[in-house]
């Protein structure tokens, strides 16, 4: 399924995947300007993932909000995975 294909996905050093088993799949990068700057990089590529920081959530737990849907196909979200494998994203 969509959301275990993403759970096993690798993730750039200092970034961390919150424990989901909904369609959200928190992805936490910690600092706020980091956050925006991989959200930007991300919508540039078409990929539209939210940005949450401060104070939605704690300080130094900025994140990409990742929801997954049924309008999804396995080709997304490996689409995806290899978008948040790209370097430029910091």
């Amino acid at each position: 399924n969509l959301i275990q294909q993403l759970s096993t996905a690798p993730v750039l050093a200092g970034w961390t995947r919150m424990a989901s088993t909904t369609a959200i799949q928190p992805l936490v990068i910690g600092d706020n300007q980091a956050v925006l700057q991989a959200s930007d990089d991300l919508k540039a590529q078409g990929i539209w993932i939210s940005a949450i920081r401060a104070p939605t959530v704690p300080v130094n737990t900025a994140r990409l909000r990742i929801t997954l849907s049924a309008a999804h196909t396995t080709e997304d979200v490996d689409r995806l995975v290899r978008a948040l494998s790209f370097e430029s994203i910091s």
